[in-house]
């Protein structure tokens, strides 16, 4: 390998790098700002159902909490969108990758919340029984961090620990 080869094996400028990391990144908000937008549009028409008013008082307060997170999620998926506009043509776009990065994975973060606690309260009012319904949730959203967090963390991990070993040969 020669010397100036970057460690990833791409040769492209910080410029190239960071169109190619922007493509991948609205790639994956448009898949997730999808859903969250499905399941916030079926949240917003629950208040409007007779049945909600015969909700208990803490599954309104669920519901509201749910609402808010979904909204939330939205606003942060949506962001880096309004963000690269702004600063579209500045010559920042290595920062607003980075930033994007963030915004989205906050977003991702808060989708995970309003996935949980829609659940939660779809199952609550669909059983009436609050005895084994968190235990399912947990369960869930369990799945969801071993999913979205712990796998990619771990290959992450491994790929970085590979790296070293093979820079210590």
């Amino acid at each position: 390998m020669r010397d100036d080869t970057p460690k990833d094996g791409r040769d492209e400028s910080p410029e190239e790098r960071a169109d190619r990391k922007w493509g991948d990144l609205l790639q994956e908000i448009r898949v997730a700002q999808t859903g969250v937008q499905i399941l916030f549009g079926f949240l917003l028409t629950v208040v409007f159902q007779p049945s909600y008013r015969r909700l208990s008082e803490s599954d309104q307060t669920l519901y509201m909490v749910t609402i808010v997170l979904g909204a939330t999620a939205i606003g942060a998926l949506v962001a880096p969108v309004s963000f690269h506009r702004i600063v579209s043509g500045h010559f920042i776009k290595p920062e607003a990758v980075v930033w994007a990065s963030r915004l989205t994975f906050l977003g991702l973060l808060l989708l995970l919340l309003t996935m949980t606690s829609s659940l939660l309260l779809v199952l609550r009012t669909a059983t009436h029984d609050d005895g084994y319904v968190p235990w399912i949730v947990a369960g869930v959203a369990g799945l969801y961090i071993l999913w979205w967090l712990v796998i990619p963390a771990a290959l992450r991990i491994r790929k970085a620990a590979d790296a070293d070993a093979g820079e210590e040969d």
